[in-house]
């Protein structure tokens, strides 16, 4: 586990160094919802060129446990050929947050490190902007475990 790990993280690390500079988003700011594996609030704000930072508290639950955690993901955007206001992006961050075990009834902290990799669309006629994502976790704490179901799909509003 150890060495995925560091393979991972040097993998990471190779992809941030070796991007490109591109306009970020034709907008600043953007909240608003995320829906799937996990349901919250997003809130997504630039950090300029084309990298911004995006914020979600979301909660999810089913038979076994049920956690609330926030999440900050530091993304970097470039732009589909022939797709105008389509852009895809990847990015690294992490997660903090606490998770119930329903059997035991115990409540325990949660900590991981996430990715994400997704596509972003801002429309250009209004202020909406749609982006559907792939976040993948490892987490540390309770457990070591590779979550892989991060699958969102996001609705904001821009400003």
């Amino acid at each position: 586990m150890k060495k995925l790990f560091t393979i991972l993280c040097l993998t990471i690390i190779a992809t941030l160094a070796i991007q490109t500079t591109s306009k970020a988003q034709s907008y600043r700011n953007a909240i608003g919802g995320r829906f799937g594996t996990a349901n919250g609030v997003t809130f997504k704000t630039t950090l300029g060129g084309n990298k911004m930072l995006d914020l979600i508290a979301n909660f999810r639950s089913n038979d076994g446990y049920s956690y609330f955690r926030v999440t900050g993901l530091y993304e970097i955007y470039n732009p589909v050929q022939g797709a105008q206001g389509l852009l895809w992006y990847y990015g690294i961050g992490g997660s903090v947050g606490s998770r119930k075990l329903r059997y035991s009834d115990t409540n325990k902290a949660y900590l991981s490190v996430d990715g994400v990799l997704g596509l972003d669309y801002k429309f250009a006629d209004a202020p909406i902007n749609l982006s559907l994502d792939w976040k993948p976790a490892i987490g540390l704490a309770p457990v070591t475990e590779f979550d892989s179901s991060g699958l969102g799909l996001s609705l904001r509003f821009t400003f």
